[in-house]
């Protein structure tokens, strides 16, 4: 880990191999090289997310589990090796329940929409997901510690927390609330909360 790049275009890839941290060369399909590039692709994400219009706390959060992703890809590259913390996990806990306290209960599921942010949120969310399911065929096949897994899953749940609270904080003008997926259920809910004189009739 203590070499830095000096020299982008090496071509040492052109024989469809690539390095892993320990300097042991594996193909690029290997499962080790596919979760590493999922959670390339989710740090690359959040940057995307963090060009938007966000609220500082939401902002500051995020940079913090960008340098953490970057962790959680460096352990994944040396097999054996430790690198992302406990802490890391345990502030993701912390801004689960921070966000998640401030929310209302969901009356159905909802749909990945509303604000440019919040639809940035929940692919984010579903870039996570697969980040750990990568992870998770990767552990079936060789030792992977834990933390990986387990942050990755605590991300995607952060990440739809967030994307409710970008809604809510509406700094486009386009959000407010959040996307409500039109179940039957939830129809028949809204008509019987109607008074009789305002409920629709066929």
């Amino acid at each position: 880990m203590a070499n830095r790049l000096s020299q982008i275009a090496t071509r040492t890839g052109d024989d469809g191999t690539t390095g892993l941290g320990d300097g042991q060369r594996v193909p690029k399909h290997h499962l080790r090289i596919a979760a590493m590039g999922d959670v390339d692709e989710l740090n690359s994400q959040i940057g995307v997310l963090l060009a938007e219009p966000l609220p500082d706390d939401v902002r500051e959060l995020l940079v913090v589990v960008q340098h953490e992703l970057f962790n959680l890809g460096g352990e994944l590259s040396i097999p054996g090796y430790t690198l992302l913390k406990a802490e890391a996990l345990a502030g993701l806990d912390a801004a689960l329940a921070h966000y998640n306290a401030a929310l209302p209960r969901l009356a159905e599921f909802i749909l990945p929409a509303g604000t440019r942010s919040a639809a940035l949120a929940h692919v984010a969310r579903t870039i996570a997901r697969r980040a750990e399911r990568a992870v998770v065929a990767l552990t079936a096949h060789e030792a992977v510690n834990d933390a990986p897994r387990q942050y990755l899953n605590r991300l995607s749940d952060l990440m739809f927390v967030l994307a409710r609270v970008l809604n809510r904080a509406n700094l486009d003008g386009l959000g407010g609330d959040d996307v409500y997926w039109r179940s039957e259920r939830l129809a028949r809910q809204q008509a019987d909360a109607l008074p009789e004189d305002d409920a629709p009739t066929g």
